[in-house]
């Protein structure tokens, strides 16, 4: 029977298994996040582009249109105001408040949510309805109507900025490719303290 090699090192098969497949994991997860980062950039080019634009968008009547009219300039006609609320919201010059939405039934079809615009207690305006413009911005996972000027008396709200969205995306691929290392250095440890005991 031939002697094993001094300082020869035999790894655990399934351990490695688990780990090499885990730390690949890790990797391509870090890769999609840097691939994300340069779509997310893309994304936000895309929305300041559409808000320097003084060209107005027709108000998107289904969910496949929202993404292409977000921060654009766009107008709607409320031929009937379904709901009526208020939420927190800032003025034009960043005091806290009332932002007060509409729901409307809109002459495109469809339903439209539109920001009147703010005040600083929550009761709103009593508006039936009309023709109202602003920009198209983001709402939970839809859109909404921020009108400009605003309507029924209330002062402007805080214009939607696109350059506040954030684009973590580096960070967490930084954080992958952190978790994999680690991974690495623990398991390479441990191999050294199995073949020490």
């Amino acid at each position: 029977m031939k002697e094993r090699r001094a300082g020869a090192v035999h790894l655990p098969v399934l351990p490695t298994l688990v780990v090499t497949l885990a730390v690949a994991t890790m990797i391509a997860l870090g890769f999609w996040q840097l691939e994300r980062r340069a779509e997310k950039e893309a994304l936000l080019a895309s929305y300041a582009a559409a808000d320097r634009a003084s060209q107005e968008v027709a108000w998107p009547s289904a969910p496949l249109g929202y993404q292409a009219a977000l921060y654009s300039r766009s107008a709607v006609r409320c031929v009937e105001v379904t709901n009526r609320r208020a939420v927190a919201g800032r003025s034009e010059d960043g005091q806290p408040g009332w932002a007060h939405i509409a729901t409307c039934n809109v002459a495109v079809g469809g339903l439209a949510d539109i920001a009147l615009g703010w005040s600083p207690g929550p009761r709103g305006p009593a508006w039936s309805g009309g023709e109202v413009a602003g920009m198209v911005a983001p709402a939970g996972r839809g859109i909404r109507l921020v009108a400009n000027p605003p309507i029924a008396g209330l002062a402007p709200l805080a214009t939607p900025d696109p350059s506040a969205i954030p684009n973590n995306h580096l960070s967490y691929a930084v954080q992958w490719f952190a978790f994999a290392a680690t991974a690495v250095v623990i398991y390479v440890l441990a191999l050294r303290r199995r073949r020490g005991s």
